[in-house]
C-alpha cells in the first residue's frame, strides 16, 4: 500500500510538471556519461574532445530551450555538453537578438548579390554539374580605359553567370583565389602554424594609378596587399613566441617574398582567364596583357574582357551603356518552412554537398547516417495555438527549403522553440556557391525571427550554434552582431565584445565573473572544486581580427564520431565533483513509470545506490537541479 501511494504521488507530481509544461509531452533521457573523441576543430591525434551525452527518447521544446541555455546541443537524438574545462576547444553557446541586428557592409552586399542574381542581372544557367573555379569575365563596353566597370561573364563547366553591373564580383573571385592558395600554403606548412588566417582583398585600380603603374602596353586592373598583412601577422606571431618554434626560412617570409609565392601559385588563374600576375613590391597585381594597335571598330580579348576599342572620351560611357543591356532571365526563389521528415531529393542534395565541399567518401554519405544526423529529431513538435504563444509553424525541428525556379539548392536544418530559431546545420548546391548560401540563409533566419516575434513575443533569438574562438574557421559567426556568449559556469549571458580580449587570452574562462568583465587585465582565481583546471593555448593565433565567414556553413559540421570513447561510470570523478547534492526530488524512470528517486532509493542494494548516486550527482551537475525534477531520468 505504502509503495502504491507513493507511487500514485510520484505521478501526481510528474503530471503536474506535465500541466506547467503546456501539455506539451516529456523529456525522457539515456545518461551516457563522459563522452572522449578526436577533435575536428584541432585535429588533435589523441581523444582531447571531452563532453557529457544525452540518449534522448523524446524532449520537450520548453526543456530544450533551457538544455540550450544550460550549453547543450544536439545532433539527431543525441544531446552533448562539452566539458569546457576539460576539453581542447572550448565551445561556447552564441546568439543574438533578432531585433538588435545590424548587418555589416559584406552581409548587405550578400542580399544585393541575390537580389540582382534574381532580377535578371545577375544570371546562371546550370548544367547540374559542379561549379569549376575556372572563372573568366567578359565586358563590353566603348571606351577601354574604363574596362572594370562593364558587364561581365563568369564562366564555369557548369554553367554561365553573367554580371552586368560591374565586374566587382570578378575581384571576389580574384580574392577567393587568393585565399585559397594562402591556406593551401598554411596546410603544407609553407607559412607558420601558428598564423591566423587573413581573407584577401582585391581591389580595382583607378585609370590614374594603372597608368603610372602599368608595365609597358600592360594594363594594371587589380591589386592585393594582403601580402603586407600576412608578413605583419607573421612578425607578430613570431615576437610573441617565447620559443623558437618556426623553421629557419620562416623568418625570410618578407611581403615581397610572400606576394611573390601567391603569384606563381595563381598560374591556373591566369593560364584560365588570360591575364597576368605579378609581384611588385609586396603588392600582387593584376594586368591585361600588352595589345597591338587597333583599328576603331576592332575586338580585343583581355582576362577573359572583350572591349570594343573606340575613340570613346566621355568618362560615364561604360556605366550609361551597361546599363542599357538588357537584362537576363528573372529568377524566382522560393523558401518552403516544412516538419523534420526524409526527403529523397534532399539527401542527393546533402550526399552532393558533402562529396564536392567536405570531401567526404561516398560510402560514408548514407542515407541512414543522414537520416541520425539531420533527419531524426527527439523534439516533440507543438501545433501552433492562435493565442501568439506558439507560431504559425508551430515549435519543433523543421527543415528550410530554398528553391529557385523550382530546383532546389539550399536546406537549412533547424529546431524553432519557445525563445529561438536554433539553427543547426546548412547544405547546398555547390553550383550556387557564388551566391554565399550560408550566409544568405542566416540573414534569412534572423529576418524569420524578427518577423515572427510581431505575432510570438517570446521568439527573440537567433542560435548559432557554438562559437569556438581557439578556431579561427569558427570565428565568423561572431561576424552576426551585436552576439552574446554562454557563461559555462554560472551561465549568464555576456556580450561578445566583453567576452573576446578575455578569450584572446585563454580559451577557457568564466564569462561572468565580475572582475573580469570590469578590467579584463587580471583572471580572478576560481577554486579548482568550482571549474576544474583552466585549459591553456598552445598558440598566440587569437590576437588578430579573425578572418570572418571563412565558411560557407552557417553552423558547425556535428558529426558522429566513429572513435568515441565512452566513460559511463565516470571512474575519474574526484570527492569534489561527487559531493553531496540532495537527489530525492530527480525524476527516475523504471519500466515506463516515474519516481522521485527519494521514493525509490531503499530498493537498491547498496553498491547498486552508490553507484546510481554517483551517476545522478554527475547527471544534476550538467543538467541542472530544477531540469533534473522534470527531466526524466530512464534506467533501463
Amino acid at each position: 500500500m505504502e509503495g502504491k501511494m507513493r507511487k500514485s504521488e510520484a505521478s501526481t507530481s510528474h503530471n503536474r510538471n506535465n500541466n506547467n509544461n503546456n501539455n506539451r509531452g516529456e523529456t525522457v533521457v539515456v545518461d551516457w556519461g563522459r563522452r572522449r573523441s578526436s577533435c575536428g576543430y584541432c585535429q588533435s591525434a589523441g581523444r582531447t574532445s571531452i563532453s557529457h551525452g544525452l540518449w534522448a527518447d523524446s524532449v520537450t521544446v520548453d526543456d530544450y530551450q533551457d538544455l540550450l541555455d544550460r550549453g547543450w546541443r544536439r545532433s539527431g537524438c543525441f544531446l552533448y555538453k562539452p566539458e569546457m574545462e576539460r576539453t581542447c576547444c572550448p565551445s561556447y553557446t552564441i546568439r543574438l537578438k533578432a531585433s538588435d541586428f545590424i548587418a555589416s557592409k559584406e552581409q548587405l552586399r550578400v542580399l544585393r548579390k541575390m537580389q540582382r542574381f534574381l532580377d535578371g542581372s545577375l544570371n546562371v544557367q546550370n548544367s547540374g554539374e559542379a561549379t569549376d573555379e575556372s572563372d573568366t569575365i567578359k565586358a563590353t563596353c566603348s571606351c577601354a580605359s574604363h574596362s572594370a566597370n562593364n558587364a561581365a561573364t563568369y564562366g564555369s563547366t557548369s554553367g554561365k553567370i553573367e554580371w552586368k553591373g560591374g565586374a566587382e564580383d570578378f575581384s571576389d573571385y580574384l580574392a577567393a583565389q587568393i585565399d585559397n592558395v594562402i591556406r593551401t600554403c598554411n596546410e603544407q606548412g609553407e607559412l607558420p602554424s601558428n598564423m591566423t588566417l587573413l581573407k584577401a582583398s582585391v581591389k580595382r585600380v583607378s585609370l590614374a594609378k594603372s597608368k603610372l603603374l602599368a608595365e609597358g602596353t600592360e594594363e594594371l586592373l587589380y591589386s592585393s596587399n594582403i601580402a603586407f598583412q600576412i608578413a605583419a601577422n607573421i612578425k607578430r606571431a613570431q615576437s610573441s613566441e617565447k620559443d623558437a618554434t618556426q623553421s629557419a626560412g620562416d623568418g625570410n617570409l618578407s611581403s615581397k617574398t610572400i606576394a611573390e609565392k601567391i603569384a606563381n601559385a595563381l598560374h591556373h588563374v591566369s593560364e584560365t582567364n588570360g591575364i597576368l600576375i605579378r609581384a611588385g613590391n609586396g603588392h600582387i597585381n593584376f594586368y591585361a596583357p600588352g595589345t597591338q594597335a587597333a583599328s576603331s571598330s576592332s575586338t580585343k580579348t583581355v582576362a577573359g574582357y572583350e572591349e570594343s576599342v573606340t575613340s570613346c572620351k566621355r568618362k560615364d560611357c561604360c556605366l550609361r551603356k551597361a546599363s542599357k543591356h538588357p537584362q537576363g532571365k528573372r529568377q524566382r526563389l522560393e523558401i518552403h518552412l516544412k516538419r523534420s521528415s526524409f526527403d529523397p531529393e534532399e539527401f542527393e542534395l546533402y550526399r552532393r554537398y558533402q562529396m564536392i565541399v567536405h570531401n567526404d567518401n561516398p560510402d560514408h554519405v548514407t542515407e541512414s547516417s543522414y537520416r541520425r544526423f539531420l533527419v531524426d529529431t527527439p523534439l516533440v513538435p507543438v501545433s501552433p495555438s492562435g493565442d501568439g504563444r506558439v507560431p504559425s509553424c508551430g515549435f519543433g525541428s523543421f527543415h528550410q527549403q530554398y528553391l529557385i525556379n523550382g530546383r532546389l539548392f539550399a536546406v537549412g536544418v533547424m529546431d524553432i522553440l519557445p525563445k529561438c530559431l536554433s539553427s543547426k546545420y546548412l547544405f547546398w548546391d555547390p553550383d550556387f556557391a557564388f551566391l554565399s548560401p550560408g550566409k544568405y540563409s542566416a540573414l534569412q533566419e534572423i529576418g524569420w525571427v524578427k518577423d515572427n516575434q510581431l505575432h510570438c513575443p517570446s521568439l527573440q533569438y537567433y542560435y548559432l550554434g557554438y562559437y569556438i574562438h581557439s578556431c579561427s574557421k569558427m570565428r565568423y559567426k561572431a561576424a552576426y552582431r551585436p552576439s552574446e556568449l554562454l557563461c559555462p559556469l554560472r551561465y549568464q549571458w555576456v556580450s561578445f565584445e566583453i567576452a573576446r580580449p578575455l578569450l584572446d587570452r585563454k580559451p577557457y574562462v568564466v564569462l561572468s565573473d565580475s572582475s573580469l568583465l570590469q578590467n579584463g587585465e587580471s583572471f580572478l582565481h576560481v577554486p579548482e572544486n568550482e571549474v576544474g583546471e583552466l585549459h591553456n593555448d598552445n598558440g598566440d593565433e587569437n590576437r588578430n581580427d579573425p578572418a570572418m565567414d571563412e565558411d560557407e556553413e552557417m553552423i558547425e559540421s556535428e558529426f558522429e564520431s566513429s572513435d568515441d570513447e565512452l566513460d559511463p561510470e565516470m571512474g575519474d570523478q574526484t570527492p569534489n565533483e561527487l559531493g553531496n547534492e540532495d537527489l530525492g526530488g530527480t525524476l527516475i524512470g523504471i519500466s515506463g513509470s516515474r519516481f522521485r528517486y527519494k521514493d525509490v532509493q531503499r530498493a537498491f542494494g547498496n553498491s547498486e545506490r552508490n553507484y546510481l548516486e554517483a551517476q545522478l550527482r554527475r547527471y544534476k551537475r550538467v543538467v541542472g537541479a530544477e531540469l533534473s525534477e522534470r527531466i526524466v531520468y530512464s534506467l533501463r
